[in-house]
């Protein structure tokens, strides 16, 4: 089970908070750069918090040289694993030549995961779309996994869905072209010592448990991040860890400390909280609590003390029983 790579999301605060909620998932950072990795400032780019492992990192681009120095970079800074991106259909990643226009250059891709095995010891994986534009599914997504397995890849992470790299935008490119799990369920068909994994569009837990009758791993997008205290049950269903009553309490406690800290190291509370609105989604009280930290949380000077002002309308709705 792993949380999606998400441009504008997944960043450190977002991984500290999803880690609260589940031990066991594998995290992935945003997609980065392997140039800014190589040339800009690493510790705001790749720096993380211990307790966030298991977590990857995501890098972006086309050049095997700069992804080997850049893997070997992530590599130190602690990483458990670098993934490559063969997905995103962003207009800025298209420019740079990376992203899922490389679906439509395999034997380079495969270069590039070559290149980023021989520099670093832990696992190399790949995410990718079934294709894109015009390509014919069926030889476009296996040439791509013939290549990387072949180059040493560890594990191919598949987006159930074709990107569109002209036509439609980022966003229509999550929801429009429709989802064929089917093909992904083929490849892994074909492949059955090799670890391929399934993304897009999973709404919960136990839609993922149903994935991996056919596949080896499910990862979870906007349905982990929107809704994410769907995340408290991913240990104990799909890992069998013993279940229990998650104590939402003690969590806000943890991320009103790591807020403060993050003040006092000069940032902002809402750089925090803006990641933990949705968490009592379908709860009472929930709207309550998502109004204040979309308002009194986003105020300068405002301090880990919202959060628990936040938590007490939740329990306040639950007593007067309003709707969420």
């Amino acid at each position: 089970m792993a949380v999606a790579p998400m441009m504008d999301w997944t960043d450190r605060h977002c991984r500290f908070f999803h880690r609260q909620l589940t031990r066991r998932a594998l995290l992935y950072t945003e997609m980065v750069v392997a140039d800014a990795v190589i040339h800009g400032a690493r510790e705001r780019l790749l720096g993380f918090d211990a307790t966030e492992h298991p977590v990857a990192l995501q890098l972006g681009g086309s050049d095997p040289g700069k992804l080997a120095e850049a893997a070997r970079i992530g590599e130190a800074f602690g990483y458990d694993e670098i993934n490559l991106n063969v997905g995103c259909p962003s207009d800025r990643v298209q420019s740079g030549t990376f992203g899922a226009c490389l679906m439509k250059v395999p034997d380079l891709v495969a270069d590039c995961v070559a290149a980023m095995k021989a520099a670093v010891k832990i696992p190399v994986t790949v995410k990718c779309r079934i294709g894109v534009d015009d390509q014919d599914p069926e030889p476009a997504l296996d040439a791509l996994a013939e290549g990387v397995f072949a180059a040493g890849a560890d594990a191919l992470w598949v987006h159930a869905r074709k990107a569109w790299l002209e036509g439609l935008s980022p966003k229509e490119n999550r929801d429009i072209p429709p989802l064929d799990y089917s093909r992904v369920y083929r490849l892994k068909a074909r492949k059955p010592n090799q670890f391929i994994g399934i993304n897009g569009g999973i709404q919960s837990i136990e839609e993922a448990r149903a994935h991996l009758d056919h596949v080896d791993g499910a990862m979870l997008g906007r349905a982990a991040y929107h809704t994410p205290g769907i995340l408290a049950d991913v240990d104990a269903v799909l890992y069998g860890d013993q279940a229990r009553a998650f104590d939402f309490a003690a969590l806000i406690d943890v991320m009103a400390g790591y807020a403060a800290r993050h003040i006092e190291e000069g940032g902002r509370l809402g750089h925090v909280t803006r990641h933990m609105v949705g968490l009592f989604h379908g709860l009472p009280g929930a709207r309550r609590y998502r109004q204040i930290l979309s308002t009194d949380a986003t105020r300068p000077g405002a301090g880990p003390e919202v959060l628990k002002k936040a938590l007490a309308m939740v329990d306040r709705g639950a007593e007067v029983g309003e709707a969420a």
